[in-house]
């Protein structure tokens, strides 16, 4: 097994969300302070700041992976020898691709915080998905990656 990655991606959610979630809580205990005793106001802002970060960490970990001859974005995988063409989208292209001109069996791996994408075509006669759509910060390095690994 190769021990490093041909590509390796963590969708992981921005600093930003985390300050967004952390003042949600924030208002909730204000809120929740008002209306219930002491403690019980302390439990209910430790549970809902447990369920953000679970939630957040949860949608963060999200992988995308190319290594050992398989491409894997977050739960699906397929072999590298049945990736087609491979294409890094910008913002534009990858709004376009997964919007309007999406095809609903396609496989899609979207983040809405990472803008940019990578249209890598699949061409196992048996998977019902055309393509998979998958959101990257680095999609020229996704896209060489698994150019790279298709042609070995």
């Amino acid at each position: 097994m190769n021990p490093r990655p041909d590509y390796y991606e963590r969708l992981k959610v921005p600093l930003r969300w985390w300050a967004q979630g952390t003042m949600l809580v924030a208002s909730l205990w204000l809120a929740v302070v008002v209306a219930l005793p002491g403690p019980a106001a302390w439990v209910v802002t430790a549970v809902a700041m447990g369920l953000l970060a679970v939630c957040l960490f949860w949608y963060g970990d999200a992988r995308v992976v190319v290594a050992d001859g398989w491409f894997r974005a977050g739960r699906a995988r397929i072999e590298t020898s049945f990736v087609g063409e491979v294409a890094a989208l910008d913002a534009e292209e990858a709004r376009r691709v997964a919007g309007p001109g999406a095809d609903a069996r396609a496989y899609l791996l979207l983040r809405p915080y990472l803008k940019r994408a990578v249209k890598v075509q699949i061409t196992d006669p048996a998977d019902p998905a055309p393509y998979w759509l998958v959101s990257s910060r680095h999609p020229e390095a996704l896209a060489g990656a698994l150019n790279a690994a298709r042609a070995r």
